[in-house]
């Protein structure tokens, strides 16, 4: 099918000091992203000085010299959106999305540390962030798997390759990081001239122009720069590797070195693997997890970078079986594919598909994925901001002998594979010192001198001495008007329209979730909900499948503690096809006994990598703790059962809870995107009026007020060879729907809820003992569960935990909640709304929580008022409440030969030690 891409118009100029000016406009919300790339990234470290590009943008948020602290305060003041920084293998970006109106702040702050950095670079700023990179390398191979892809740089590029390490680097060359060092990198590589700024949204060109000059004209153009070139160093035999972890399954890795991005075949090999391993429908799926059932997952995938990119294949193994058969399995079906190619139909879905998620970028200005980046990434890389339109074309054109040549070329030999093994209970210690990779090679491509012209700088037109600017209006949120009708069977339909693309977003709730399961079995709801997209009455998995991908579709089953929802995201010339598969989908599932082993065998596989996951294992045994077996809420809030009640269903079960909780008297349907009501109001009459209420009457859920505890208790799990623990503290909070929600908000937010909460700059920015910490609470229709958490280095566990336990004492006690902190969280909340409602989804997110909390459709538009009553007194209160510390139930998992003391001599309360194999 034929869909049009929505183009992405742009200016583009340089300033005298060459720095590149990307503005695109787009005035459908009253925010601006602006998203800062500079030209450098872990490819350009030199050896003994890995991690350092990473390092620095940690930097870049500890102050500048004319804001000698923490950078996100103002932004947060401003009600800044999608905001972080990220290192990658060819460069460093820095973005965030601001109301309109406050455009000038985050220029101010971005050209103030691009041009006014280093002198407020010292010792201690580098100590601090050195620990907290050090924390985030812990966190991420503590993780299963997580020192996977280093394994795989290894193996897949020569030792004297720019990607061979990992972006985050050694802990060695960390350690090794001088003041000097770091301050030599900026010098080196943050020059105007190696910088990239894109302007998109609420803004013209002739306002970019006079605001780029004003903040970043009298910015240095910064030296040549030494640019590493582009080297494929495709392997010409396969080699193979493994690794030992504590994981739960085993995992199988392949990778094969292909060309870069902008190469003309990195889009037709794009095609090839979504064709091989892009979904359910994809040839490896079906035959290691539908055929043979020798795997939980698969995906294949091209990671698209500057100089190489990566084809890689990953599996999941399934328990008990022997991975020589799924690798042979695999070298089957790719000899065939290797053969033969793709089919006409494969192809036209694969390139269906990936449209349908390129247009789905293009809603949001700013974020990850939003126009911005885009845009950037174009500019950067290939100096065309438009260069997505090359790629789009030649994908278009691709043809199946296009795409067979590609991968015979690239893909036919080659691979390294690596398989990931569950360690051996009782083993030894697992080593996590990085092996030998490849050695160096002499063909090594020259690097490439890119030589700075004599930029002009221009002076300097703003007082920087006078601080951070001002922001004296703030726009309002516009919320599109929300519109009601009903079918003939009486479902409600909720409508916001909203036309910026042509797609819409469908969504059924019904009144069930995972709460539904303790009146049947655990894990019934979700098991339920996995199985409406693996056959109708009509159709099978795959035809479902093929179905949505030719419409330019995607079904969607998301399972919550509440309720239950069925949704499709579809293309709006579509909708009508979208909304027949939906409802065939919703009615007439049918539950076949194949479809369920094999679901039965993921969820299975899906608990079990629960269980071997730091912070997600919290999940499983703590809520019954909290609210007790009886509850409706006392179950893994994953909802993913355990493996006892899983084993136990039946198909019968199945049908028993469609029957009982999704049908049309439980369900409300809201609709936000390119649409009407008067077009839309038929053809969902068309596929859902006829649908008929079971006389069975609806179960009710067991949410019976809880008691908070009167004494603390702390639970220990014992991770052997952890790198990192893992604290979690909770307690039960008062329902979203309570008259007390917003007061609860603010305390929760001051105490942990966001950067510069509590909890964090103590832990992260202070101590330097974690990546993160944070207290969280999630929405429910009963008492909610309070998380506070942090993954902090093991020798600080128990000093962490004193601190946790200092800040709860405080907020709760002698040092509430002050009026400053308040009204930073007040203004924060009301100007993030333009922000964050920038998104479709965002909209339909809060129509179905105005549903399900019975809140009025003007919730959002009357924030200010709610925040406008709440006294300090209030917050004070609530907090009070809240982080009592005697109520809360602690769960540390780390390495108790290293932990265990220490917090056992904290006397927090009764200990007990959790065996993770116990657990169901």
């Amino acid at each position: 099918m034929t869909v049009d891409i929505p183009v992405i118009d742009f200016s583009k100029f340089h300033l005298d000091n060459g720095l590149t000016v990307i503005v695109h406009e787009d005035h459908k919300s009253p925010v601006v992203a602006v998203s800062m790339w500079y030209h450098v990234g872990s490819a350009n470290e030199p050896p003994g000085k890995t991690g350092f590009a990473h390092l620095f943008e940690h930097l870049m948020f500890s102050g500048s010299e004319h804001h000698r602290s923490s950078y996100f305060r103002p932004f947060e003041l401003i009600g800044a959106t999608d905001q972080n920084g990220t290192t990658w293998f060819d460069r460093t970006n820095y973005f965030e999305t601001v109301p309109s109106t406050a455009l000038d702040v985050a220029l101010w702050m971005e050209s103030d540390r691009m041009g006014h950095l280093l002198d407020a670079i010292g010792q201690q700023e580098l100590d601090t962030q050195r620990g907290v990179v050090q924390n985030e390398k812990r966190q991420n191979e503590n993780q299963p798997y997580g020192r996977s892809m280093e394994n795989i740089q290894l193996h897949a590029f020569p030792a004297n390759h720019p990607y061979q390490h990992t972006t985050i680097g050694s802990m060695a060359d960390l350690d090794a990081a001088s003041l000097d060092d770091v301050k030599q990198w900026f010098r080196d590589y943050y020059g105007a001239a190696n910088t990239v700024l894109v302007l998109a949204g609420d803004i013209t060109p002739a306002m970019a122009r006079e605001k780029a000059e004003r903040y970043f004209g009298h910015i240095s153009s910064g030296p040549s720069v030494m640019r590493p070139a582009s080297w494929i160093a495709p392997r010409q035999v396969s080699t193979r590797g493994t690794l030992a972890d504590h994981v739960p399954q085993v995992r199988m890795v392949k990778e094969w070195n292909v060309p870069p991005m902008g190469h003309k075949d990195v889009s037709l090999l794009e095609l090839a693997a979504w064709v091989l391993g892009g979904g359910t429908t994809s040839r490896m799926y079906q035959r290691l997890v539908y055929r043979d059932g020798l795997a939980d997952s698969v995906s294949i995938g091209v990671q698209s970078l500057a100089l190489v990119s990566m084809f890689m294949l990953e599996v999941g193994v399934r328990q008990s079986v022997d991975p020589a058969l799924v690798e042979a399995a695999i070298a089957d079906e790719w000899s065939i594919f290797l053969k033969d190619g793709p089919t006409e139909d494969e192809l036209a879905r694969a390139k269906a598909v990936l449209r349908l998620g390129f247009v789905s970028q293009m809603e949001k200005v700013g974020g990850f994925g939003g126009k911005a980046a885009i845009l950037a990434q174009g500019e950067l890389y290939r100096g065309d901001p438009a260069a997505y339109r090359i790629d789009l074309a030649r994908r278009d054109a691709a043809t199946t002998v296009s795409v067979l040549t590609a991968a015979r070329q690239w893909i036919a030999q080659g691979d390294y594979t690596l398989t990931v093994l569950p360690a051996i209970a009782d083993q030894a210690t697992i080593d996590s010192t990085a092996e030998q990779g490849l050695p160096a090679v002499p063909d090594k491509p020259a690097t490439v001198i890119v030589p700075v012209r004599e930029f002009a700088r221009a002076e300097s037109k703003v007082d920087r001495s006078a601080g951070v600017p001002s922001v004296e209006t703030f726009p309002e949120l516009t919320f599109p008007a929300v519109q009601r009708g009903r079918l003939k069977n009486g479902i409600e339909v909720v409508l916001a329209e909203r036309h910026a693309i042509p797609m819409v977003q469908v969504q059924l709730q019904f009144d069930a979730g995972f709460a539904a399961d303790r009146r049947h079995q655990l894990g019934l709801s979700r098991m339920t909900g996995s199985m409406l997209d693996q056959g109708t009455l009509n159709l099978d998995s795959v035809q479902i499948a093929k179905q949505q991908q030719r419409l330019g579709a995607q079904l969607g089953v998301s399972m919550g503690l509440d309720t239950s929802n069925v949704g499709v995201n579809a293309l709006s010339s579509s909708l009508a096809g979208a909304l027949e598969l939906l409802a065939d989908m919703v009615r007439h599932p049918a539950f076949r006994e194949a479809d369920f082993e094999r679901q039965r065998a993921l969820a299975l596989a899906a608990i079990q990598r629960e269980r071997s996951q730091p912070g997600s294992f919290g999940g499983r045994v703590l809520p019954p703790l909290l609210y007790g077996k009886d509850h409706a809420y006392g179950i893994p809030f994953s909802g993913i059962g355990t493996g006892a009640s899983v084993n136990a269903l039946t198909t019968d079960d199945l049908h028993a809870f469609h029957r009982v909780w999704i049908r049309p008297d439980n369900a409300t349907i809201l609709v936000v995107g390119d649409t009407r009501l008067d077009v839309l109001l038929p053809l969902l009459d068309a596929v859902f009026g006829d649908w008929t209420a079971p006389v069975v009457p609806r179960p009710d859920k067991n949410l019976a007020y809880v008691q908070n505890r009167i004494a603390p208790r702390v639970l220990l799990v014992h991770r052997p060879d952890a790198l990192q623990s893992h604290i979690s503290a909770v307690n039960v909070a008062p329902p979203t729907s309570s008259p007390g929600y917003t007061a609860v908000r603010l305390a929760n937010t001051t105490f942990g809820g966001t950067f510069t909460s509590r909890l964090n700059m103590n832990l992260r920015e202070d101590k330097r003992w974690s990546y993160g910490a944070r207290s969280n609470l999630g929405d429910a229709i009963g008492q909610r569960l309070l998380t506070v958490s942090a993954p902090v280095q093991t020798d600080k566990t128990a000093e962490s935990m004193r601190e946790m336990l200092r800040e709860m004492e405080a907020i709760a006690g002698d040092r509430p909640p002050t009026q400053g902190e308040i009204d930073k969280v007040k203004v924060q909340g009301l100007r993030m709304l333009p922000g964050g409602y920038e998104s479709s989804a965002a909209v339909l997110q809060t129509l179905c929580t105005n549903k399900l909390y019975g809140r009025p459709d003007d919730y959002a538009l009357a924030l200010r008022q709610r925040l406008e009553g709440l006294t300090v007194a209030q917050v004070a209160a609530v907090a009070e409440e809240l982080f009592s510390p005697e109520a809360f139930t602690w769960l540390i998992e780390g390495d108790l030969s290293k932990i265990e003391t220490p917090v056992r001599s904290l006397r927090l309360g009764d200990v007990s030690v959790l065996d993770v194999a116990e657990e169901g």
